[in-house]
């Protein structure tokens, strides 16, 4: 179970919710603690979205414009860029090279005959307005299985094949996160939208400072006390928060499931770390 802070908008994993008193937000009480209310899948794997680009290397999307160009998922707007072809998000696929030369793009294109036309149906520009159609294969991701080990495990391995794989496309495909604020845009330049809301943005106009991405700006990991075995029947308690583990939300969810946690969260996880009693936590100096 998802539980979410409905003040601070802190994320737990589990049943019950840990008592740790890190609640410290306008409207918070003194005690610090958490109101818990129940979570969903938006809280564990936040979705970044990105704008979706016809030409990856046109000009960038405008202020005006960021009403009339889309936003898909940031990691599907990778996977397009990288020649993943979606038919109701059309992009321009290039059959010669295109360089970079004292900062000025040469469009090869545009000097030899192309060897296929871009189509009639698709624009430039305004190919946003297009009705979508929906892939009824991919509508829903629905298991037809009673294993819920079984769906963690897959999970899991989803999880982390997503995460190599985009690092890997992101060595080729470059993206874009603002220096102040989470805004993420797939391509080799961030876009024009005026829509920075992070500290003292009225100095910069709203607008944001682009620096080259990792992979969690674009699967950014939400990370909750870790629950063992042990602790599964009762609460997290703030006297003893030094002593428990963190993992990813979405990691910790299939690791409650029954799915193998891999070594690479072995340090997150502190399992070797023995956690004491309340009454033998007094003692450690």
């Amino acid at each position: 179970m998802q539980m979410l802070c409905s003040l601070c908008g802190e994320v737990h994993v589990g049943h019950p919710p840990h008592k740790i008193r890190t609640c410290d937000v306008k409207g918070s009480p003194s005690s610090k603690e958490h109101s818990w209310v129940k979570g969903g899948v938006e809280h564990v794997l936040p979705l970044v979205e990105s704008f979706h680009l016809y030409d990856r290397i046109g000009r960038a999307v405008s202020h005006n414009e960021m009403l009339e160009v889309d936003r898909i998922p940031a990691i599907v707007e990778l996977c397009v860029q990288a020649g993943f072809d979606i038919p109701e998000y059309p992009t321009r696929r290039r059959t010669f090279p295109v360089y970079c030369v004292a900062g000025r793009i040469i469009d090869f294109e545009k000097r030899f005959p192309k060897e296929m036309s871009l189509g009639a149906d698709i624009e430039a520009h305004g190919f946003w307005y297009k009705k979508k159609k929906l892939n009824e294969d991919t509508n829903s991701m629905v298991m037809h299985s009673d294993n819920i080990q079984a769906i963690a495990v897959l999970g899991m391995k989803a999880w982390e094949k997503m995460c190599i794989g985009a690092s890997k496309l992101m060595e080729k495909y470059p993206v874009q996160t603002c220096g102040y604020c989470p805004e993420v845009q797939v391509g080799p330049k961030g876009h024009r939208v005026r829509n920075c809301q992070a500290f003292k943005h009225q100095m910069r106009d709203g607008q944001h400072a682009w620096q080259k991405a990792t992979i969690n700006d674009l699967a950014p990991p939400v990370c909750v006390y870790h629950i063992r075995d042990q602790q599964a029947t009762k609460p997290l308690v703030n006297e003893l928060k030094r002593y428990y583990g963190m993992l990813p939300a979405v990691v910790e969810l299939f690791a409650q499931a029954g799915a193998p946690v891999g070594k690479n969260y072995a340090s997150m996880m502190r399992e070797d770390v023995v956690i004491p009693e309340i009454d033998e936590e007094k003692w450690v100096v």
